[in-house]
């Protein structure tokens, strides 16, 4: 498959204008005015290495209040005064791993994804300029490091579960490089791979 920044943005135009909210398996959440979906985005960073495209990834540390030492995509909540979610995704992913906003080229978005801690989540995808100098903020970030986009798309390197009382639908990779991509991440992951066609 001959994935060109055009054609990944391309797909990304045509899920996004059919696509509605995904809920990480959490549909049956019960939303009331006191669960109010908080607004967070992340950003999805495309990276060209060796002549194949790479996700790149965060590993976040064990002093972060929340998701301790889980594998993550760049991002966090909306701040007061953003307007977009391409706003949000490029302040925390230079606040986090020191991308500068000239090093990206966003590409597009994929559907909210809503999750279990009631934050909306919109993915930015975007291309980040490779190689790069990351300037790691060590409070909330262990490592940061790429998976090939060809092993990601290799169904035979994830898989499915149910977890919690409502046996909740759970997805996993198996580890690679030693980091475990699960949960929220690995949703996302799926989804961009099903947009691209995999």
């Amino acid at each position: 498959m001959n994935l060109t920044e055009e054609f990944i943005s391309q797909r990304l135009r045509e899920a996004i204008q059919s696509a509605g909210p995904s809920s990480d398996g959490y549909a049956e959440l019960e939303l009331t005015e006191e669960t109010r979906l908080k607004c967070a985005a992340v950003l999805v960073p495309l990276a060209r290495q060796d002549g194949e495209w790479h996700l790149l990834f965060t590993r976040r540390t064990d002093h972060v209040e929340s998701h301790k030492g889980q594998v993550s995509f760049p991002g966090g909540a909306c701040d007061e005064g953003e307007s977009t979610p391409e706003q949000t995704a490029l302040r925390e992913a230079e606040e986090e791993i020191g991308i500068r906003l000239s090093d990206v080229r966003i590409l597009g978005r994929l559907a909210n994804l809503i999750t279990i801690s009631y934050f909306r989540v919109t993915p930015v995808v975007g291309v980040v300029k490779w190689p790069n100098v990351f300037r790691v903020g060590e409070h909330e970030v262990a490592r940061v490091f790429t998976i090939p986009l060809g092993w990601l798309a290799n169904a035979s390197n994830r898989w499915q579960f149910e977890m919690g009382e409502k046996k909740r639908s759970v997805i996993a990779y198996h580890p690679y490089d030693g980091e475990l991509l699960w949960g929220a991440t690995a949703r996302m992951t799926v989804d961009f791979l099903r947009v691209l066609g995999y």
